[in-house]
């Protein structure tokens, strides 16, 4: 009879501590992280090898973006249940945050040898090979995942993706279909139209991407559709599409760079540099916008300041890229020759000097320095950097046409 007041001391003990930690679950389940992580703390002294007060704790941690602290207990309760998916699952989700590629690999694996017939095990590892870019590895667990869950949206999706990359356009674009029939959505027939693409079927993939902009006419969906068109020279189409998708999303820059390539491509030189103009000012960094802005502006050197003063910002912007030294320079230069006494050459010279500094490998500069010798009458000095633009480039035939002309004078 001695005994019986100590065990019902224990068991009084034990429903006072299972209380604290259902009170800890539902302050976890609330989001109020930082209470349940109090709570934890203070019963974790009593029952140091609980596998759940562990496991919720290092949860607790992870969704506080405590991963060192909560790789501390999750490891403490895989060591306690090492038999457990869900706790290596977790633990392996949190040592990805830390970097620790390596180590949760080890874990997601174990999971999938634990439950090889479980939908979750298999997609996590799938994921965890797509986010680390080894889409071949990830392909068989995905592929499991699917046909434990037919059903699977997200997984059929990042599948279809997977076997694109992995240049399975046949499986890719049989699944996009089945998972149509379950779901038609804009994002499948994006995909349908990069199969198609792949494939060679191009008005099939334009037909995709047009489908995808009208049921979500996002500006990734439009882009897409319109530079479709352009890629296989649709431009009147092409131009239509990315004026209205423009007018929508006025502050996309890739949408008014790929209207200026689109009238630049149908012969409107004029709007097609007013539209990278403005790209230009949407973002002054992007280098993309200023390759087709030279390319337009040698076909229209009607606005002339405005093309110069924004490739002036460039090389400000960028003074250790080449391509924007030479940008400036060219753009200065347009239109006009030495004679012209507006023309800075020294500052020309200047700065195509820098730019093949920077990247001696760049022939368009030194074929342009050696040009700007030769309207000086400087053959001796055009004729070696007329040599180098050959080298850089053996294809540069007005290079060796000119290189030519310099050795005759």
């Amino acid at each position: 009879m001695a005994c019986v007041p100590a065990l019902r001391a224990d068991r009084e003990q034990n429903d006072a501590l299972n209380r604290e930690f259902q009170a800890a679950i539902e302050q976890y389940d609330s989001g109020h992280y930082a209470e349940a992580a109090t709570a934890l703390e203070k019963l974790l002294p009593a029952v140091p090898q609980s596998f759940e007060v562990q496991e919720l704790l290092g949860l607790v941690y992870s969704a506080q973006q405590q991963e060192a602290k909560a790789s501390e207990h999750l490891e403490k309760a895989v060591a306690l249940k090492p038999d457990s998916a869900a706790a290596r699952t977790n633990l392996a989700t949190n040592l990805v945050r830390l970097g620790k590629l390596g180590a949760a690999e080890e874990h997601f694996r174990r999971a999938v040898a634990l439950e090889p017939q479980t939908f979750d095990t298999n997609h996590n590892l799938g994921e965890f090979y797509i986010q680390i870019g080894k889409i071949a590895a990830a392909a068989p667990f995905l592929e499991q995942a699917q046909r434990i869950n037919p059903s699977s949206y997200g997984n059929g999706y990042d599948l279809s993706l997977a076997y694109l990359q992995i240049g399975r356009v046949g499986d890719a674009r049989r699944l996009v279909h089945e998972l149509i029939k379950q779901k038609d959505t804009a994002e499948l027939h994006n995909v349908l139209g990069q199969i198609e693409e792949k494939d060679g079927n191009f008005v099939t993939a334009a037909n995709e991407f047009e489908a995808a902009a009208h049921l979500d006419p996002t500006e990734s969906n439009l882009f897409d559709w319109a530079s479709e068109l352009l890629l296989h020279r649709t431009f009147d189409p092409a131009i239509e599409v990315f004026q209205q998708a423009s007018e929508r999303y006025p502050k996309s820059p890739r949408l008014a760079i790929g209207l200026g390539m689109a009238l630049y491509s149908r012969g409107n030189y004029d709007a097609a540099v007013k539209s990278l103009l403005r790209a230009a000012d949407l973002n002054p960094a992007d280098p993309r916008c200023y390759f087709f802005l030279s390319k337009a502006y040698d076909s229209s050197p009607s606005q002339a300041e405005e093309v110069i003063a924004r490739f002036r910002r460039f090389a400000e912007l960028q003074p250790k890229n080449a391509r924007a030294l030479y940008y400036y320079a060219m753009s200065m230069w347009k239109g006009r020759r030495a004679q012209d006494t507006a023309l800075n050459v020294e500052q020309i010279e200047s700065l195509l000097k820098k730019a093949v500094a920077l990247d001696p490998k760049l022939a368009e500069a030194h074929l342009q320095l050696g040009n700007l010798y030769s309207d000086q009458s400087k053959h001796a000095s055009a004729i070696p950097e007329y040599l180098l633009a050959v080298e850089c480039s053996p294809d540069l035939a007005d290079a060796r046409y000119r290189l030519g002309q310099a050795y005759v004078r």
